[in-house]
C-alpha cells in the first residue's frame, strides 16, 4: 500500500460512487490523501490502513429507530466500543439498532462495509441524521471510505465540517460516547 495525494490518475476502472466522490472533493477543492487497499470490512481490516495514512479510520455506524423511520449514521472513533443504550439516552430514542443494508443503499448509495460520513452526498433528501462523537472534533484529520471499501482517504475534519457538510445540506449533531457498560 502508498499514500498518494488526491484522485488516482486512471479512474476507468473505478466504480462511479467512488469517482463522484473524488469529483465533489475536487469541485470543493478538498484535499485528502488516498490509500487504495483490499477490501476492508471491520476496524481490524484497517489497521494497516491507518498505519500508512497516519490516521485513524472512523467506524461508521448506520442505525435506526425501532419503527425504521428515522435514520443516524454515527461517526466515532475506531477504538471506542459503543453502547446502544448510551446513544439512544441522549437521543431521547427508546431503542435505536443497526439499520439493514438496503436502507444503508436507498439512504446512502452505500454498501455494508464502505458507509462513511462521504456517502452523505447521495442523502440529497437528507434522511440520515448524522452524529458525531465529540472526541472526533479535536482530531485534525479523519479516515473515511470514497463510498466503496477498497480505497481510504485521509481529509482535515475542518474542511468535512465546515465545506463538505455545508455541501451536502447536512448538519452534525454531536455527541459525547464514553463506552461505559451502565448508563443511567
Amino acid at each position: 500500500m502508498k499514500l498518494y495525494e488526491g484522485r488516482p490518475e486512471d479512474v476507468n476502472e473505478r466504480e462511479e460512487k467512488e469517482v463522484r466522490v473524488y469529483d465533489m472533493l475536487e469541485k470543493l477543492k478538498i484535499k485528502y490523501g488516498r490509500v487504495d487497499h483490499a477490501a476492508a470490512w471491520t476496524m481490524e481490516d484497517c489497521v494497516a490502513i491507518d498505519g500508512i495514512l497516519g490516521v485513524s479510520m472512523c467506524k461508521n455506524l448506520f442505525l435506526c429507530n425501532r419503527q425504521k423511520t428515522d435514520f443516524y449514521l454515527l461517526l466515532m472513533p475506531s477504538d471506542k466500543p459503543f453502547r446502544t443504550k448510551e446513544l439512544s439516552s441522549q437521543l431521547g430514542v427508546a431503542r435505536l439498532s443497526f439499520a439493514a443494508g438496503e436502507d444503508m443503499e436507498r439512504f446512502l448509495g452505500l454498501l455494508p462495509g464502505a458507509v462513511s460520513v462521504l456517502g452523505l452526498m447521495n442523502d440529497t433528501e437528507r434522511s440520515v441524521r448524522l452524529l458525531i462523537d465529540e472526541d472526533l472534533r479535536e482530531c485534525e484529520y479523519i479516515g473515511a471510505h470514497p463510498c466503496v471499501n477498497t480505497s481510504s482517504l485521509k481529509i482535515k475534519t475542518e474542511d468535512i465540517l465546515k465545506v463538505f457538510l455545508p455541501a451536502t445540506g447536512h448538519t452534525p449533531t454531536y455527541v459525547t460516547l464514553t463506552g461505559a457498560e451502565n448508563i443511567g
